[in-house]
């Protein structure tokens, strides 16, 4: 893991205190980030909203960062940190729905379906209990952003 995915961040350098949990968290991280039904943009603001509701500074300043390789816009990202519109909106709500009530509303569940499909409604709740897990971590052990994405954020601030 160490040559792989888990080489290069601090998250991973937390993690590793716990390998058994590391090893075990690698195949449901890779389909989170990698093949989730949600597709890679609406993945990043899914992750960006939690990040913002959990107020973990790692996982915002890294997603922006990675939002941004995605070609989202700074306009974007930083609706995911109040009241978006239109799809992102819909979101937004389904990821507050799941911290605030623990469940997603027929009414939301069935518009993500509607719009997305079912199994994008099953990854959306499963990238918010991934990141949230992984906030709990975060934030229980002050994990230091890692530099490079301090010097983006320093250079390009959202």
């Amino acid at each position: 893991m160490k040559t792989g995915f888990a080489g290069a961040l601090n998250v991973y350098r937390t993690m590793a205190h716990h390998p058994a949990l590391l090893r075990a968290w690698a195949p449901l991280r890779q389909h989170i980030v990698k093949d989730s039904a949600l597709g890679p943009v609406r993945s990043e603001l899914v992750i960006l909203r939690a990040a913002h509701r959990m107020g973990s500074a790692y996982e915002w300043s890294h997603h922006v960062s990675r939002a941004r390789a995605l070609g989202i816009s700074d306009a974007r990202i930083r609706s995911m940190a109040g009241t978006p519109d239109g799809e992102e909106g819909v979101l937004a709500g389904a990821v507050d729905a799941l911290f605030d009530g623990a469940r997603l509303p027929s009414h939301l569940e069935q518009a993500i379906a509607a719009s997305i499909g079912r199994q994008a409604v099953f990854d959306l709740m499963a990238t918010v209990g991934f990141y949230s897990v992984l906030g709990f971590i975060l934030m229980t052990f002050d994990t230091p952003i890692d530099q490079d994405v301090v010097d983006e954020m320093a250079e390009h601030p959202i």
